[in-house]
C-alpha cells in the first residue's frame, strides 16, 4: 500500500474565504467518485493556526506505486492541480505503508 499526503500552502493574498479555495477543495473531495485507483481518501482544512502549519491537508491509499502513478496522470486529478496550481503551492510524500501502531499499550495477559 502506497500513502500519498499532500500539504497545500496558500499563495499570500489567499484564504477560504476566496471562492477558489472551494472549488478547489471541493474537487479534491471528489476525486475518488471519478478515479478508481483511490483505496482510501481523507481530506481536510488545518486547524491550527502555528506558523509552520498548512492550510489543507489529503492522504490517499493506493496499491502500489503504478497505480499512484495512474492517478497522477488521470484527468480529474490534472483538473484539480490546475485548481490548486492558482491558488496554493504544495510538498508531497508518497510512503508504503508499513502498518499502524497504536498509543495504547496492549492489554496484559496472564
Amino acid at each position: 500500500m502506497i500513502r500519498h499526503t499532500v500539504l497545500f500552502r496558500f499563495k499570500p493574498g489567499i484564504d477560504w474565504s476566496d471562492p477558489r479555495a472551494g472549488v478547489a477543495e471541493a474537487a479534491t473531495a471528489g476525486h475518488p467518485d471519478r478515479i478508481e485507483e483511490i483505496l482510501g481518501w481523507e481530506y481536510g482544512r488545518n486547524l491550527t493556526d502555528r506558523p509552520v502549519a498548512y492550510d489543507f491537508a489529503l492522504v490517499g491509499t493506493f496499491a502500489d506505486r503504478e497505480a499512484v502513478d495512474r492517478y497522477l496522470i488521470h484527468p480529474d486529478h490534472v483538473r484539480g492541480v490546475g485548481l490548486w496550481r492558482e491558488i496554493a503551492t504544495w510538498v508531497v510524500a508518497d510512503f508504503a505503508a508499513a502498518g499502524i501502531r497504536s498509543s495504547t499499550p496492549p492489554a496484559k495477559t496472564s
